[in-house]
């Protein structure tokens, strides 16, 4: 009777105490290992094969604690942001903290940002300039924060190199349903704000500036 390569792969699950029995087989049988290319015996391809998991256990673990690492300095930051809009004397000037406070605490090369529909006091303020009816219909549009290449938007026009900025950040501003500005973050590196980003991290940061600036509204 001849048995396929199932067959008995099937027959040493069903008696796993085969080699126990026939302990001898271990070191008879030789295969051939995929890291040397040499035969080998089936206790040291079980070890090749052990040390291929531990080694992928370690590479996941690894990456595990970089991730960690990364999340601990990215809350940092977002903390040390938050307090300096707490610290901000308000009115006007919280606008001026919060964009300030991207670029020292997170390192963003540029930031601004543009108010519409602001209360009277603050019509003539930086934040309060001109915005095209377009932009304003592009902001209220967003669903979800825009991170990718400078595909000559508008918004980074306000910048003040807007010529250098090779990616963006788009963040609309909303309150109470209503989108009432446009958060706007560039850089001259073309991956620094990339599409395959989480923005997980950039949905909050919105939500935050949302709030600290929604009193500035008409």
């Amino acid at each position: 009777m001849t048995l396929d390569s199932a067959a008995v792969a099937q027959y040493l699950a069903d008696h796993p105490r085969f080699f126990e029995e026939h302990a001898g087989l271990l070191g008879e049988v030789k295969l051939s290992s995929p890291l040397t290319g040499k035969a080998v015996s089936l206790q040291e391809r079980q070890m090749e094969v052990m040390r291929a998991k531990y080694n992928a256990l370690e590479l996941r673990m690894a990456e595990l604690m970089r991730v960690a690492s990364d999340n601990t300095v990215i809350l940092n930051r977002f903390h040390a942001w938050h307090l300096a809009l707490l610290k901000s004397s308000g009115g006007a000037a919280m606008a001026r903290d919060l964009v300030d406070g991207l670029v020292t605490h997170f390192g963003v090369p540029q930031a601004t940002l543009r108010l519409w529909n602001v209360a009277p006091e603050h019509s003539e303020a930086w934040f309060a300039a001109g915005v095209a009816e377009d932009a304003r219909l592009f902001a209220s549009s967003l669903r979800a924060p825009y991170c990718g290449p400078n595909k000559d938007f508008e918004a980074v026009r306000w910048l003040a190199d807007a010529e250098g900025v090779r990616s963006t950040v788009l963040l609309p501003l909303t309150s109470e349903g209503v989108t009432f500005g446009l958060l706007v973050m560039g850089s001259p590196d073309a991956e620094r704000f990339s599409p395959v980003m989480a923005t997980d991290f950039l949905v909050q940061l919105g939500q935050s500036a949302s709030a600290a600036l929604a009193h500035l509204r008409g």
